[in-house]
């Protein structure tokens, strides 16, 4: 099977080489570049890129001016990267067609894990409909759920949520992230929607499978068998 292509574009050489390393360990094919104007280059060069890993603060072109650019022509997934913790910049980056955003420092592991659940989501990794853990079954393309070969009843935002947990298990998941990802209000959303759908979901689920979503306090959830 043909490797993915990951594009990482950082001025820094050694962060480069830090991403490139776990990609490479992960199984990708990595195509660098040291500045904005490189990586438009590249990625337009190559054609073929599954996913870029992107800095904003770089020379000749910044992290912004690349995403905007790619935009016009691509929904290719696009992780930004950050020094800054400032949430107008994080907001700026998802109107702007931005898929993830990863302040620095960061875990190389997490940004992996991030990437996998990303391309699961664009169906660039899997292209299964039906996904299988734990003694749950979705069926995407039929929108149904079976809990040990039984069938039940999901709205439409829990089949969203409860898909999203089982796409991204193993991840911790803020309240923000899911809000973003599930209901699309960048960040504007009541974080009390999200803990109101989960213990419907729970409560649906059963005991045993409910208890697959964890509650990590203060942040969020993750789903983990």
């Amino acid at each position: 099977m043909e490797k993915l292509k990951i594009l990482v574009v950082d001025d820094e050489s050694r962060m480069r080489k830090l991403v490139r390393d776990f990609l490479v360990k992960a199984g990708y094919e990595v195509i660098e570049a040291a500045d904005g104007k490189e990586a438009v280059d590249a990625f337009f060069e190559q054609q073929d890129i599954a996913l870029i890993v992107l800095d904003v603060m770089m020379p000749r072109m910044d992290g912004w001016q690349v995403c905007r650019e790619i935009r016009n022509t691509s929904k290719v997934p696009i992780i930004m990267l950050t020094a800054k913790g400032d949430e107008r910049d994080e907001l700026l980056g998802f109107q702007m067609g931005a898929d993830e955003y990863i302040s620095k420092p960061f875990s190389p592991k997490i940004l992996v894990a991030r990437i996998e659940a990303i391309l699961r989501r664009t169906s660039q990794v899997s292209t299964e409909d039906v996904l299988n853990v734990g003694g749950i079954e979705i069926n995407k393309a039929a929108h149904m759920v079976m809990i040990d070969g039984e069938s039940i009843d999901l709205s439409f935002k829990e089949f969203e949520l409860l898909t999203y947990f089982v796409e991204n298990q193993g991840i911790a998941l803020s309240r923000e992230k899911i809000l973003n990802s599930v209901w699309n209000y960048d960040y504007f959303g009541d974080a009390r929607t999200i803990d109101t759908h989960v213990k419907k979901l729970r409560s649906k689920l059963g005991k045993e499978k409910g208890d697959l979503i964890k509650t990590i306090w203060g942040l969020g959830y993750k789903f983990e068998v």
